[in-house]
């Protein structure tokens, strides 16, 4: 078809070659870099009940702390504790620090690092193999940018755990419509039809879940609650 994608007609879907791979991790980081050098422009207004102020810049320290957390969050995710036979898998932790952004920062700011992130994902297990450009806007761009949904929580009373938990959930919807769209056609001819609507929802959060659970549990233990409210002290 080109030098950067092929179709496989056996998946009936376009897998980019080693040459275009390249270009979109090449472009990819373009755009990451975009995202940091033009992120005051999305500063520049905020939703009311936010907890922001008006017309404030990203400062030096905000993007400091964000760029540190994206930078612990992503090699996290290469710690897989449990791996899923097609796709997703319990990481240490590493969906916290992504949500971490948008409570320290609230909503402009933790969407546009997670929407960065969700690119950074996408480079390392997306970017091979795509069925659809919707497809890869389910399972990637909106899944992973839904962890900023957090900020919508900043300065609320318990507002890192229901933040967080909030973006897992979301998190979870846009993979289980991208499962029902897409991925529900690779299953078994002999699979049960009444099953189809609910698999995808009980195999995405089949992984989200435990990773949930596991980062509550450690977030709760009392020298990280410390060393958390320290963090977002020195954030403030």
């Amino acid at each position: 078809m080109s030098n950067w994608v092929e179709f496989v007609e056996e998946d009936g879907a376009y897998v980019l070659t080693e040459s275009g791979n390249t270009a979109v991790m090449f472009l990819l980081y373009l755009a990451i870099i975009a995202v940091a050098v033009n992120i005051g422009l999305f500063m520049r207004k905020t939703g009311e009940n936010t907890g922001e102020k008006k017309g404030r810049s990203f400062t030096t320290k905000q993007l400091v702390f964000a760029g540190v957390a994206l930078a612990v969050a992503f090699p996290l995710s290469y710690i897989k504790i449990i791996h899923m036979p097609w796709g997703g898998s319990v990481t240490l932790c590493s969906m916290l620090f992504v949500s971490l952004i948008g409570y320290w920062f609230g909503p402009s700011i933790g969407l546009t690092a997670a929407f960065a992130y969700s690119l950074l994902q996408f480079i390392q297990g997306g970017s091979s193999y795509m069925l659809s450009p919707l497809q890869v806007m389910l399972d990637y761009i909106f899944a992973f940018t839904a962890l900023g949904i957090s900020g919508f929580f900043h300065k609320k009373k318990n507002g890192l755990l229901i933040g967080y938990l909030a973006a897992v959930f979301c998190r979870g919807v846009f993979h289980s419509i991208g499962g029902y769209l897409y991925w529900m056609d690779y299953m078994p001819d002999n699979f049960p039809q009444s099953l189809s609507a609910l698999y995808p929802i009980a195999y995405n959060f089949a992984y989200l879940l435990p990773e949930a659970v596991l980062t509550v549990i450690i977030i709760s233990l009392p020298p990280v609650k410390k060393a958390l409210t320290q963090l977002t002290k020195e954030a403030a």
